[in-house]
This record gives C-alpha cells, sequence and structure tokens, in this order.
C-alpha cells in the first residue's frame, strides 16, 4: 500500500464515524484535526482514533485499552486480538456509552 492509498483509506474510516455519530441515538459529539479523531461521550469519557502514518495503522485507545489497525485484505484488523474494526468499535462504543451503539462500514 503507498502512502497516499493509506490516507485515503484511513481519512475514509473516520469520516464514516463522523458522519455515523451525527446519525447516533446516542448524544455523541466528535472533534476531528489532524489525523484524529475523538469521540466524546456523554460522560465527557472519549475514544481516540489517530492515524499512524508511518506504520500505516490507526490506533483507537477506549477508556479501558489501546488497539492497532492495521489494513489486511479489505478490513482494518487489530494486530493483536485480530477484531475487526467496525465490529471493535461497536462493542468499545457500546460498553464505553451503556448503551448499544452501531457503526457500519458503508
Amino acid at each position: 500500500m503507498t502512502d497516499h492509498e493509506y490516507h485515503e483509506l484511513a481519512d475514509a474510516l473516520m469520516l464514516t464515524i463522523e458522519e455515523q455519530i451525527d446519525d447516533c441515538e446516542v448524544d455523541l459529539d466528535y472533534e476531528s484535526a489532524s489525523g484524529i479523531l475523538e469521540i466524546i461521550f456523554p460522560d465527557r469519557s472519549k475514544i481516540v482514533i489517530n492515524k499512524q502514518a508511518p506504520l500505516h495503522q490507526v490506533w483507537v485507545a477506549t477508556k479501558f485499552n489501546g488497539h492497532h489497525f492495521e489494513l489486511r485484505d479489505t478490513q482494518w484488523i487489530d494486530n493483536r486480538s485480530g477484531a475487526e474494526f467496525w465490529q471493535f468499535m461497536s462493542d468499545a462504543a457500546t460498553r464505553q456509552a451503556g448503551q448499544r451503539i452501531e457503526w457500519q462500514h458503508n
């Protein structure tokens, strides 16, 4: 994967989440700048997603733990647990919000 392809894919991933935050039934907010997306929950806790361009990875930090995702075929996969990004994000956001949040790849 080239650097250009990485940036296109990582930016699309973050944009998809931003768009879904606006439609989410849970009162979420977000801030986005310089390759970092912060999802802000009603209790003011955050999930932070940031691009790690030199590694071609996307890092996710929740209030419980951190994960490093890399593209394998067409899916972003956590390089430690093997979790798929969208399922992981749904589970992590649900746990952090205390109510069901479903993120979907468009």
